[in-house]
């Protein structure tokens, strides 16, 4: 270890630069999250059906106490992981509604409304078909489970694109995933809430009232919200109704205003700048300096308050959410034994439900109804967006990962048929991601990153003085078929 401190200490600031490079733009990728939460998908299955198997469902039973003085929680860690951190998931997709709906996708009903159309066709076809092939089974109750889009997924899936897949594309995309979650929140409100204890449930509606009193107040500071929001989760909690709409509630009521306006920032910053630049003396630091620490201190005032907070804790929480999280709960739910007995009593109903469902359903869904919503002049298609980009997009959909998941544990918590539903979760997104991706051209991505890769390998051969024939052979064939495709 001193080695290397001592080797890093000696590194120059450039050789750092380039050290670190490929980490900052690893994180800084939209499809970085996406590829960790596959990673995490592959460990957790492996895990499960090694030699060590036993030990990975040890660990996510092991229980986890907090205490404070007579009121304690003791619960497995998966349980604290799809309760407790999965609300923190639910209140930024909470602050993505709001700021949709404000001034994002959802803004302008006209531009959402086309999407917004396409996600309910997106939601109820994928029932359907699951509520038919289960029909007369007990696997019925799992009919929310295909209704869901994992938009980490979906939207990783799409950048991997790069440039073929439009703005537009993605705008629409996303808006049909902020719909989907819309979705996603009634149901599990209307359907698996069960309200007990009314005090709690009192003590929870109260803190909502106190928190969007705060808002309409101009009260910015988010420790308050984030104190009250923790607050408002254990009494929905305790009350029956299910936590991870506390994360939803609370986000809608954080402020999405700005303290200060964007012509009082330039007129702030301009000053605060001059009076930096016009205190500043020879050999003398900004610690040393008490009027540049002033001014310093002052544009770090006017820097966040130019931010709404509900801007600042988007932009704070997502790497959270999308790198720790979501990989998180991928990791203690995805591993199943593959192994698994399928002659259980409506565990192939359920299987072909969900898999018929989040492939077919989600395809016929969307794409009927956006069809049907420009037929009747509901709602009109983006010009620069294709019916076959349009038919790829429902295919990602269909990537439900994530949210159905949560939907499969909320419906058969306890039951045997929880790992089938698992399983055909697994292949569902799997299926959907393939189609969805060679849909919209990654077949020819993947045929140019061959043959750059072939050409990397020429160029090593050709420094090694190798000979490059077989190369050329290759690589023929390669641009023949592109000019062909193109």
């Amino acid at each position: 270890m001193t080695c290397l401190a001592t080797r890093a200490g000696s590194l120059t600031k450039a050789q750092l630069r380039r050290l670190y490079a490929p980490f900052q733009r690893f994180f800084r990728l939209e499809a970085s999250s996406s590829i960790l939460l596959i990673l995490c998908i592959i460990i957790a299955l492996i895990w499960a059906n090694s030699i060590w198997s036993a030990s990975y469902f040890i660990l996510w039973e092991t229980n986890l106490t907090i205490a404070i003085g007579p009121y304690v929680i003791s619960e497995p860690l998966r349980w604290w992981i799809n309760e407790g951190l999965m609300a923190l998931f639910f209140f930024v997709v909470g602050l993505e509604i709001k700021r949709a709906v404000v001034v994002g996708e959802l803004s302008r009903i006209e531009d959402a409304l086309f999407p917004i159309i396409a996600a309910i066709g997106g939601m109820l076809l994928p029932a359907i078909i699951y509520f038919a092939v289960n029909f007369g089974t007990a696997g019925i109750i799992g009919w929310p489970v295909p209704m869901a889009t994992d938009i980490a997924l979906a939207i990783g899936v799409l950048a991997l694109l790069g440039s073929r897949a439009p703005i537009s594309l993605k705008l629409f995309l996303s808006t049909l995933a902020i719909a989907d979650d819309i979705g996603s929140v009634i149901v599990i409100g209307l359907f698996f809430s069960a309200i007990a204890p009314l005090i709690p449930l009192i003590v929870g509606v109260i803190l909502i009232v106190v928190l969007f009193i705060l808002n309409r107040t101009g009260i910015h500071y988010i420790l308050v919200f984030a104190i009250l929001g923790v607050g408002v989760w254990l009494a929905f909690l305790l009350s029956g109704v299910h936590a991870t709409l506390a994360g939803v509630v609370v986000a809608m009521a954080i402020p999405a205003m700005a303290r200060v306006n964007t012509e009082d920032f330039c007129t702030k910053g301009h000053i605060l700048l001059k009076d930096f630049e016009e205190s500043r003396k020879p050999g003398e630091s900004v610690l040393t300096n008490k009027t540049q620490r002033t001014a310093v201190l002052g544009m770090q005032a006017i820097c966040r308050d130019v931010q709404a907070p509900l801007q600042r804790m988007e932009y704070f929480l997502q790497p959270w959410v999308g790198f720790v999280i979501i990989p998180l709960f991928a990791l203690a739910n995805s591993g199943v034994l593959l192994a698994f007995d399928f002659s259980l009593p409506a565990a192939g109903p359920v299987a072909l439900g969900i898999i018929f469902g989040l492939v077919l359903g989600k395809q016929i869904g969307i794409i009927l109804f956006s069809w049907l919503s420009v037929r009747f002049r509901i709602a009109k298609k983006p010009k620069d967006i294709s019916w076959r980009q349009i038919h790829g997009v429902s295919c990602l959909a269909g990537m439900g990962f994530t949210m159905s998941l949560f939907m499969a544990d909320l419906t058969f918590s306890g039951m045997p048929l929880l790992d089938v539903a698992k399983i055909a979760i697994l292949c569902a997104s799997l299926i959907s991601g393939l189609l969805g991706f060679f849909l919209l051209g990654g077949a020819r991505i993947l045929t140019k990153l061959q043959k750059e890769i072939l050409k990397g390998i020429q160029g090593k051969m050709k420094s090694t003085g190798e000979s490059k024939q077989p190369i050329t052979d290759i690589q023929v064939p390669l641009e023949e078929n592109e000019n062909k495709d193109n």
